[in-house]
């Protein structure tokens, strides 16, 4: 039988005031589900006051990932949630707007002729994509040979976003590691080359370090690998991890050789979440040609209406993000591209100097690749660059401290990240605390003796 409701409770949600009703007057169960429902309200007030103790988003300046869009692509997202990727016969159209978009990126990057793609939740599985097809490649060509497959290794830098540690890890590829210095935080080329073997899958480059925002010399790597292979017989292809710089350097440095203008290049990935300007997650792989997608990759499937190929890691997954990646594409084009990349950048080698003329700050880097820069905190002090790290976040801001790869190990350093939604006058703020905390830590380091032996700064 079904129980029937108690119109004096209906009256009593509605008339009880907000924080006044029984749900905010006990805990809610944390990790088990509770015995009865409650109204939609108390639910969303509950966790929305919950969420409010995390960090400000937009204070956020570790974070690479996009933090604002405009209204209308929020409205486009909003009401393409439920549409199911994957589902390309039912919806056709979001099917095609992928289609367009990885056209696009594709022709952005100066493919040459019928190059193809994916879309992916982000970067981390777009690299784990172009990894798989490297070794797919790879093994074809050993087999051919009729050599051995099972001990494959990949070439990339110590600086490397921790994905393709992973991607070595999960599909068993030996790592060849490129040290960096404490003068150098990008490969070398020179060391890169002299690492190759014949079970070499392929060299990684990146365009836009995590650490310090920098280009790597992906031209000068393409070149040494060009001579290598003519002189090995080896057919070692070069992958761009372009998750970063990708939707910047063909705006503000469009003659800058990295991309499939290089014969070499046979994928590059980017991330649509990060300088792409659309909210979490969306990310792109494209190969210069289909041939270098191996076929045995690519699932086909019927069971949700027509035959569908498919080449990615995650099945179920929302169009939306790939909608406001369109909106983006449209509704910047190149011109609108090129004026917020310049914006950024413009504050970020704005802001760098301005540190830079802080006493206490040494630049890595300055923001004049990606609107990314890197600095520490001079040996001289006797604060680090954690204790600044530690103040800011006093004042709100979080900037993250941390060391830089094996080879540069004993290098501590500051990153700040400039992002749509960062404007000068949020400069001005930001130096304004770098300057009060500054000043703070000067002040204990002046009246504490030898502070350094004491820890005094553990708990700033």
């Amino acid at each position: 039988m079904t129980k029937k409701r108690n119109p004096s409770s209906d009256t009593e949600s509605v008339l009880t005031p907000a924080y006044g009703g029984r749900y905010m007057r006990e805990p809610i169960p944390k990790f088990s589900l509770p015995e009865n429902e409650m109204d939609a309200d108390s639910a969303y007030r509950l966790i929305h006051d919950e969420l409010m103790l995390d960090g400000n988003a937009r204070l956020n300046l570790a974070t690479f990932v996009t933090t604002w869009m405009e209204p209308q692509a929020e409205r486009l997202m909003s009401e393409t949630f439920d549409k199911n990727m994957i589902d390309k016969d039912e919806y056709p159209n979001t099917a095609m707007i992928e289609e367009r978009c990885i056209k696009i990126v594709a022709d952005l990057f100066n493919a040459p002729g019928e190059a193809t793609g994916s879309s992916a939740i982000g970067s981390s599985e777009a690299v784990m994509l172009a990894g798989m097809a490297m070794k797919w490649n790879w093994r074809a060509r050993q087999k051919a040979k009729g050599k051995p497959t099972d001990e494959p290794n990949l070439i990339l830098g110590t600086n490397v976003q921790v994905v393709w540690e992973k991607f070595c890890r999960y599909w068993d590829v030996e790592p060849r590691y490129v040290p960096m210095a404490e003068d150098r935080y990008v490969i070398d080329p020179e060391d890169t080359i002299s690492k190759i073997d014949e079970n070499t899958i392929g060299i990684v480059a990146i365009l836009g370090t995590t650490f310090t925002g920098e280009y790597e010399p992906i031209k000068e790597v393409h070149d040494a690998l060009v001579a290598s292979n003519k002189k090995t017989g080896f057919d070692v292809p070069l992958h761009v991890d372009a998750a970063s710089g990708g939707f910047v350097a063909p705006f503000l440095q469009p003659d800058l050789e990295w991309d499939f203008r290089l014969p070499l290049v046979k994928s590059i990935n980017v991330s649509g979440h990060k300088y792409g300007l659309v909210y979490p997650g969306v990310g792109w792989v494209v190969w210069r040609d289909k041939s270098d997608l191996p076929e045995d990759l690519v699932f086909h499937v019927n069971y949700l209406g027509g035959d569908m190929p498919t080449f990615t890691l995650n099945f179920s997954r929302p169009g939306n993000q790939i909608v406001g990646q369109y909106y983006n594409f449209l509704r910047l084009g190149r011109s609108g591209y090129t004026q917020v990349m310049g914006n950024l950048s413009e504050i970020a080698q704005t802001l760098s100097a301005r540190i830079a003329d802080m006493e206490p700050f040494e630049l890595l880097s300055d923001g004049s690749a990606i609107p990314v820069f890197a600095f520490k905190v001079k040996a001289s002090k006797q604060y680090s660059v954690y204790h600044v790290s530690e103040l800011l976040r006093g004042h709100g801001w979080q900037v993250p401290a941390y060391s830089m790869p094996e080879g540069a190990e004993n290098i501590h350093v500051l990153r700040i990240v400039i992002r749509e939604g960062f404007s000068y006058d949020m400069a001005e703020m930001l130096l304004k605390d770098i300057g009060a905390v500054v000043a703070r830590l000067e002040e204990i380091a002046t009246n504490i003796v030898d502070v350094k032996h004491r820890g005094v700064f553990s708990h700033v």
